[in-house]
């Protein structure tokens, strides 16, 4: 698909297979792995993105780069606003989200009608609690706005399970210092990208349960050309203190 120009990146010709966007000799392909000649007619068909908002595409994404597999997973989504993260976990077999905004009536009604999603408007991730998701998680993403990934995950990253993955946005605008951020709101400098991205892990890392996997651009900026960033982590074993 990349050498015929039908997409950008191996990723992103994964997305469109997995989001039932190809189609070979009018069949619908239905795994990236699967075998075909080098001759065959391949086309791509539907809009841009399937999701309910272009946002899904930076998900996506990420779910595709780091390899997780959040099928049969119940998931919380901290900024769901329309709920472009949320349709694409529940795409990918997600069992239950927890749509998390501290705003409301954003979520698609598509979104609001799947009894997979239990919608949680007008709550500040901030001070999630196990009474308001009591369900074992076992992945967490996150697309704030307005404030710092360190300020907002605390909460939601202690109640993943063992085993279970972080993806986070981020926003190097609502991350770097004050007098950092150039006109317009933007943050163009690629070394306050660097260090933003570092502090983030860092910060990640040092929490003793959680191990980062990387991080990763995001496919799409943010408004104004806002460059924005991917991480993902895995929680790991709680590692004993000597």
């Amino acid at each position: 698909m990349v050498e015929r120009g039908l997409a950008k990146s191996r990723s992103q010709a994964q997305s469109l297979i997995m989001a039932g966007r190809v189609y070979l000799d009018n069949s619908k392909l239905q795994k990236p792995g699967n075998q075909v000649n080098r001759d065959v007619a391949l086309e791509v068909r539907g809009k841009e993105y399937p999701w309910v908002s272009r946002g899904g595409m930076k998900l996506d994404h990420g779910l595709n780069h780091f390899c997780i597999d959040v099928s049969g997973s119940a998931c919380i989504d901290i900024g769901a606003s329309t709920g472009g993260f949320t349709d694409v976990m529940l795409a990918r077999g997600a069992t239950k989200v927890y749509a998390v905004d501290v705003g409301h009536g954003q979520l698609d009604w598509k979104l609001r009608q799947d009894e997979r999603v239990i919608v949680l408007e007008r709550t500040n991730a901030r001070y999630l609690t196990s009474d308001l998701i009591p369900t074992p998680i076992s992945f967490l993403c996150c697309d704030v706005s307005f404030i710092s990934l360190r300020v907002v995950l605390p909460n939601s990253m202690a109640m993943i399970s063992q085993g279970g993955h972080l993806v986070g946005l981020i926003k190097p605008q609502f991350e770097v210092g004050k007098g950092q951020v150039g006109r317009g709101g933007v943050v163009r400098d690629p070394g306050q990208h660097k260090l933003v991205c570092d502090r983030i892990s860092d910060w990640i890392s040092k929490n003793s349960d959680w191990s980062v996997l990387g991080v990763t651009d995001s496919p799409i900026t943010g408004p104004s050309g806002n460059k924005e960033f991917l991480i993902a982590a895995y929680k790991t074993r709680r590692r004993l203190k000597n």
